[in-house]
């Protein structure tokens, strides 16, 4: 398992926006076993852990045939209990799957998985999708990411970029991201340790702003349709 890949999903009971949504239910089952069962059916998984920092979160995911791990209360973001799961799950790559994302496709996680196994430069990679409605562009709900020529992420904001000059439509680099990440157990664990950015805290992104301070190796884009 050192050398392998390990999906984990990082849930906490007390969420800002809607206290405890993880055990939500969808069409009978809670949200956080719907994710857990999608992420499950990625081919290049080899363990998928629930890391929460709630009993009842674990319990439910047992329940289900999940694995879950306690984590700390006192993690600030999903990347800091990640980490934590990496200090005692060692393994080589590991997926972090948002728990409010029950309807990921298991097929996207599989080609985010597939750049970090090509090449072992690449510490951290992320997925994008085409932006194709202007309505979307300019939601601030919905986190754009601008790309160099080479496919390595540049920025994310909630704002519509990259913004044309002359026009109102979006550009075809407009770039809608998906909030799930690949890392090396190396990168994961020192990204844990960075204190959180300017860029960051304006755009009220997790470390997003931030990721070039680590630029030792390039932020890659994992594009799908």
């Amino acid at each position: 398992m050192a050398d392998g890949i390990v999906g984990v999903i990082p849930v906490r009971f007390s969420s800002t926006r809607l206290p405890g949504k993880a055990l939500a239910e969808i069409e009978g089952l809670p949200m956080v076993v719907r994710v857990w069962r999608r992420t499950a059916g990625a081919r290049a998984l080899e363990r998928v852990i629930v890391a929460t920092d709630d009993e009842r979160i674990a319990r439910a995911v047992a329940a289900a045939g999940g694995e879950a791990m306690m984590t700390s209360p006192a993690h600030q973001s999903g990347t800091d209990r990640i980490a934590e799961v990496a200090a005692k799950a060692p393994a080589a790559i590991y997926i972090n799957v948002q728990g409010d994302l029950p309807f990921i496709d298991p097929a996207d996680l599989d080609a985010l998985a597939e750049p970090m196994r090509a090449d072992k430069d690449i510490a951290m990679a992320t997925l994008a999708t085409p932006i194709a409605d202007a309505e979307e562009w300019r939601n601030p709900n919905v986190v754009k990411v601008v790309c160099d020529g080479r496919g390595d992420a540049l920025y994310f904001s909630r704002a519509p970029i990259p913004w044309p000059r002359e026009g109102a439509a979006p550009p075809a680099a407009a770039r809608r991201h998906i909030g799930v990440y690949a890392y090396r157990r190396e990168f994961l664990l020192r990204f844990a340790e960075l204190e959180q950015g300017v860029l960051e805290a304006l755009e009220k992104l997790e470390k997003a702003g931030d990721v070039q301070v680590m630029a030792w190796t390039p932020l890659v884009m994992a594009l799908i349709s």
